[in-house]
């Protein structure tokens, strides 16, 4: 008999630091595999933005990926609100 425990087809994205800082999403593993980088489209103070992020971190967490990433300023559109903001905006899916 074979033991065919289902792989995992998913994983948890942790925005560490930027606009998304905080936040988590779900994202498919493709080829087995998370993404290194990737540019998220979300909402700041109203306006569309494209932000980009790369991986910092990994961790499994009650079986699950846990994929950290940071934020890539130079590589995103500029963004402008109070430090004080506590909702910055969420990734539009």
């Amino acid at each position: 008999m074979t033991d065919t425990a289902p792989t995992p087809s998913n994983y948890t994205v942790e925005y560490v630091d930027g606009p998304l800082k905080g936040q988590i999403d779900q994202r498919i593993l493709i080829g087995g595999d998370y993404d290194k980088t990737f540019g998220v489209i979300a909402l700041v103070d109203g306006i569309e933005s494209n932000f980009e992020y790369t991986v910092v971190s990994t961790r499994e967490l009650n079986g699950e990926l846990h994929v950290s990433y940071s934020f890539e300023p130079k590589e995103s559109d500029p963004f402008a609100s109070d430090e004080d903001d506590t909702d910055l905006g969420e990734a539009l899916v």
